[in-house]
């Protein structure tokens, strides 16, 4: 007689893997460590031309979905066909979920979703034990989820981060909220949220921080007494939210008043045109560094020679913000004292005046007086980083979050 195949947990991403979401990769690697068997369904292929060292060490096997509807028609059609006429109840009840979603955005995604999850039911689910579906990002990976879940009836859950969350459509990203076993968010911040949307109260929605592996981000060089200049650095997406602008006008006061420092600035985005055009105007050139999109260990070594790091997030007029960006985690933990803004979640991290300083945002000003005040100030320095490292010690160890991670998926596998 033989054993049923181990359960698996059939994970759905945006894309895999993905260098600005490495901690979706960390949270698959640990899982896996766990025990944790995983199947991944990506809906893009990578998009850069390297990837972490962590993602090596991934074992679950990976389908890529096809990412547009005309380019993949036949097999989409052929799929969705075939499991059409063997379940059609519960293949026209998604289709009528779908035209209900339809209706309220007019975005031909709606279709393609059903389309894709037609094709993971008929083509690939049917050779594998998943026990349950998980999607990380409320938006598209999530439609995708449900509409599996609804054509092979397996529970799907999901966790929402920032983006996917405050830019959703309010009464389609509730629908999933109330479809989904389980939620899962990375603040408090969200959690609220989360629950005032779907105000029937029915789903369970889980605070789980992202965290980071705080052996991996640990200061190798001691930091001592500052030398001449000062090196500043940021790591961020060039996105709107990210509050960039500021923290170069910042840097332009320091400056002018007489601040010996370098800026690097980490990152690659949508607005880089825009942020490398502000650092010429603002006459920065001379001691900026852009290095654009880098591997981990780059990032590493930017960490150790950095005597401060500063971020200038926002919400942007769209409404995307950040919850807790994990570079300030990161940085914290390789003992690089903080400046941020008071947004979103990111007080949930930064006590102010206790482990690093917050200010308002798009208020220059502010920020360039906390930064020069950090600079100058080397027994608050030292207080800050002695409190930040152990406040990500206690609150932000992946290897502890994760646990409680695996306890909530325990209760589903």
């Amino acid at each position: 007689m033989h054993s049923l195949p181990a359960p698996v947990l059939g994970m759905i991403l945006k894309g895999f893997p993905r260098i600005s979401e490495t901690f979706i990769s960390n949270e698959i690697l640990l899982l896996e460590k766990m025990g944790f068997k995983i199947h991944i369904f990506s809906m893009r292929k990578p998009r850069e031309s390297f990837q972490h060292r962590s993602v090596d060490q991934i074992r679950a096997m990976v389908d890529y979905l096809p990412e547009t509807i005309l380019n993949h028609l036949p097999l989409l059609l052929s799929a969705n066909m075939k499991l059409a006429l063997s379940k059609p109840k519960i293949y026209l009840n998604a289709v009528s979920i779908m035209l209900r979603r339809f209706r309220r955005t007019r975005k031909i995604a709606t279709l393609k979703h059903l389309l894709q999850a037609g094709l993971v039911v008929e083509r690939i689910l049917s050779k594998m034990r998943v026990t349950h579906l998980h999607a990380h990002f409320a938006h598209s990976p999530t439609s995708v989820a449900m509409f599996t879940s609804l054509l092979s009836q397996i529970p799907f859950s999901f966790t929402a981060h920032a983006k996917d969350i405050y830019i959703s459509n309010p009464r389609q990203l509730a629908e999933k909220i109330h479809m989904a076993r389980f939620v899962v968010t990375c603040t408090e911040y969200n959690r609220k949220y989360l629950k005032a949307l779907e105000n029937r109260g029915t789903t369970p929605i889980h605070r789980v921080y992202h965290g980071i592996d705080v052996d991996l981000f640990k200061r190798q060089i001691p930091h001592t007494s500052f030398t001449l200049p000062y090196h500043i650095l940021t790591v961020a997406r060039l996105t709107a939210k990210k509050g960039i602008p500021t923290v170069l006008k910042a840097v332009k006061q320091l400056v002018d008043q007489g601040v010996d420092l370098r800026y690097t600035l980490v990152g690659d985005g949508d607005d880089r045109d825009l942020i490398l055009t502000l650092i010429d105007s603002l006459g920065l050139t001379s001691i900026c560094r852009w290095l654009g999109t880098v591997p981990h260990h780059r990032v590493l070594t930017e960490y150790q020679k950095a005597d401060l790091f500063v971020l200038g997030c926002e919400v942007a007029k769209n409404g995307d913000r950040d919850g807790i960006p994990n570079v300030l985690v990161e940085s914290m933990a390789m003992q690089v004292p903080v400046v941020a803004t008071e947004v979103s979640a990111i007080p949930e991290l930064i006590q102010n005046e206790r482990n690093g300083l917050l200010v308002p945002p798009d208020r220059p000003d502010q920020m360039a007086a906390a930064m020069k005040r950090l600079l100058c100030d080397s027994k608050l320095r030292r207080r800050f980083i002695l409190a930040a490292k152990e406040r990500v010690k206690e609150e932000f160890d992946n290897k502890t979050l994760v646990r409680s991670l695996a306890h909530i998926y325990q209760n589903y596998l």
